[in-house]
């Protein structure tokens, strides 16, 4: 991720998601410790880390924060250990003309570089490479997930059924078919079980209620249960289709457009998509 920052001597640098300090002490280590500004929303974090760095001789700022709200300070440079979605509009905010942010898509493997532009946005690709990385969280811990909704479903036959058109996968293990997806349809949450008698079982859960319960033996044709107001599985497979007919996704070394207030616009060839 500070490969992608494109570091140089005498930027002033905001390092989000200060964790164990490590990409802090990187930082302090190459620019000193006036350049660099840590921070995460976990006191815990920030205290310890703090102490850490210190004990190596190096102390640059580290603050307990709210990445997603105003920062403390401008900045060259902002790099990302954290994922978001869409940016913050106080990364915007506090960038500099001209300078750079770093981050990944919050849910994907997508790793995101945009310059700042004149009119308070950015512009910048999806690299062709991968990293992934929790969400930003305000406070507490993350949401406890769809628990409720999978007990409900998981054993259940769906209103639809059909043989579905390609194997089963376990999606949130094929970073770039989950990241499609996430861009595609956001927020689902995907579970695979892998049996011993060699049935294997996916569920895609939403919470608008939508979910699917696909099952199979081996490697064969998967029998698909859907339920709710939307069919994800078959959302899933149309995605793979697409895959299969053109060789690639459309992701990696996408354009970005983001606009001053965060929202975030993909575009490959005759591909477009708007992350809010």
């Amino acid at each position: 991720m500070l490969g992608h920052g494109d570091i140089y001597p005498g930027a002033d640098v905001l390092d989000v998601a200060t964790g164990s300090g490590y990409s802090a002490a990187l930082l302090a280590h190459v620019l000193g410790d006036e350049r660099v500004t840590s921070i995460d929303v976990d006191p815990y974090l920030t205290e310890v880390a703090a102490a850490r760095l210190g004990g190596i001789g190096l102390h640059p700022q580290v603050l307990t924060c709210d990445a997603t709200g105003p920062l403390p300070g401008g900045y060259d440079r902002i790099v990302s250990m954290v994922s978001v979605k869409p940016i913050p509009a106080s990364w915007l905010t506090a960038l500099r003309p001209g300078g750079r942010l770093v981050t990944v898509l919050a849910n994907t493997s997508l790793i995101l570089t945009a310059t700042k532009t004149d009119d308070g946005g950015a512009t910048g690709r999806i690299e062709p490479d991968w990293a992934m990385f929790m969400p930003t969280r305000q406070h507490g811990a993350y949401p406890p997930g769809l628990h409720e909704l999978f007990d409900s479903v998981s054993g259940q036959d769906g209103e639809s059924l059909h043989r579905g058109r390609f194997p089963i996968v376990d999606v949130a293990s094929a970073w770039e078919l989950q990241s499609m997806l996430e861009v595609v349809a956001p927020g689902i949450e995907n579970r695979f079980e892998d049996g011993p008698d060699g049935r294997r079982t996916a569920w895609m859960l939403h919470a608008d209620g939508s979910w699917a319960r696909v099952v199979a033996d081996d490697t064969g044709l998967p029998m698909v249960h859907q339920g709710g107001p939307r069919r994800l599985w078959d959302i899933l497979d149309d995605i793979r289709e697409h895959w299969l007919t053109t060789g690639a996704l459309p992701l990696r070394g996408a354009r970005v457009f983001v606009l001053p207030d965060g929202v975030i616009r993909l575009w490959r060839g005759g591909w477009k998509k708007v992350i809010r």
